[in-house]
């Protein structure tokens, strides 16, 4: 295997191992992929912190 295509490999696997840990750190949330040209140009990890168990509106709770 040449260098082009071993650092395409190296690549492309840290671009998985990057979505991987992404989802793997959410509970709940979005992964965001971004392609341009056919190629992965970014990755948005959003977590989300949910309290549905905690506040419900008719105990009080809420804002």
């Amino acid at each position: 295997m040449d260098i082009k295509n071993n650092s395409k490999k190296f690549l492309n696997d840290t671009i998985i191992k990057d979505i991987s840990d992404g989802v793997e750190s959410l509970e709940y949330g979005e992964v965001h992929i971004k392609v341009h040209n056919r190629k992965i140009v970014q990755i948005d990890i959003a977590k989300k912190t949910r309290f549905d168990d905690v506040w419900k509106l008719e105990e009080g709770g809420g804002i």
